[in-house]
């Protein structure tokens, strides 16, 4: 498997997951690995982290892959939160060159924690945005969405998604067409999303040893920032910092600042 172009800076390949899955990536920059893991309803090239990509490229080797059933990565049923941590190590082993920090966003940072928790994934650092944890039993949600889905009613799942988990409205005023059209496309992964966040909570962050940053911003709701402040506290080595933004999101100036300052070598 190519990791790539030749230099390192940029390339777009696969790996293939324990299961056989091949799960897409892509690289860009130089420096320490960085892989980050996408939230609900994105993928490369479509979605909050992409504008982060090129603000990091210039301290990091950055890391990004479609998470299984998105964008151009397989998918191989049935859903499991371990196959989404398999897919997170094949990440780590093959263009991360077999130990990497990670940086994962909202229910990405789900699939992060679970991975770290599982001891055996290689990471030198982990970073966490607004991870969204569950209370250990199933969310009527999961079901319901299961059930729009099944039934081909896939933009009303992405809209009763958005819906739950408390998007602002302007924010879903000024979702157009084009971008519900895409989440439309990959709606059974709102599923996965949903159970992945059933299989999340504080005993999740308990189990992770490596040093881990947990970020929110102080523009989201009380919800967001209660996770981000109960996982940093029961995290055997984390770290929490509250940066200026909107719900859910900061600019990415700001976040990349944080993720310098805590994942470069010079902060071990």
């Amino acid at each position: 498997m190519s990791s790539g172009d030749p230099d390192g800076h940029t390339g777009m390949t696969s790996v293939r997951s324990a299961d056989g899955t091949p799960i897409a990536y892509s690289t860009q920059g130089s420096g320490p690995p960085v892989v980050m893991v996408h939230p609900a309803g994105a993928y490369r090239g479509f979605g909050p982290q992409e504008t982060l990509v090129p603000v990091l490229a210039g301290d990091f080797t950055v890391i990004t892959y479609d998470r299984r059933g998105r964008g151009e990565s397989g998918d191989t049923p049935p859903y499991a939160v371990g196959r989404e941590v398999e897919d997170l190590a094949a990440v780590v082993a093959g263009p991360g060159g077999g130990e990497a920090s990670v940086y994962g966003f909202s229910s990405g940072a789900l699939v992060a924690l679970h991975a770290a928790g599982a001891g055996d994934l290689p990471l030198s650092r982990l970073a966490v945005m607004e991870p969204p944890l569950g209370d250990g039993s199933p969310d009527p949600l999961t079901a319901e969405l299961d059930g729009l889905v099944a039934g081909g009613r896939r933009e009303e799942a992405v809209l009763r998604f958005h819906e739950a988990i408390g998007v602002p409205d302007e924010v879903m005023a000024a979702m157009g067409p084009e971008s519900l059209a895409a989440m439309a496309a990959i709606a059974h992964t709102l599923v996965y999303d949903c159970r992945l966040g059933d299989a999340s909570t504080l005993d999740t962050a308990r189990a992770v040893e490596v040093p881990t940053l947990v970020i929110d911003s102080q523009g989201s709701t009380d919800d967001l920032t209660g996770w981000a402040a109960g996982i940093a506290a029961v995290l055997p080595k984390g770290t929490h910092v509250s940066l200026d933004g909107d719900w859910h999101g900061v600019l990415d100036a700001d976040l990349a600042t944080a993720l310098r300052d805590f994942l470069l070598p010079r902060a071990l």
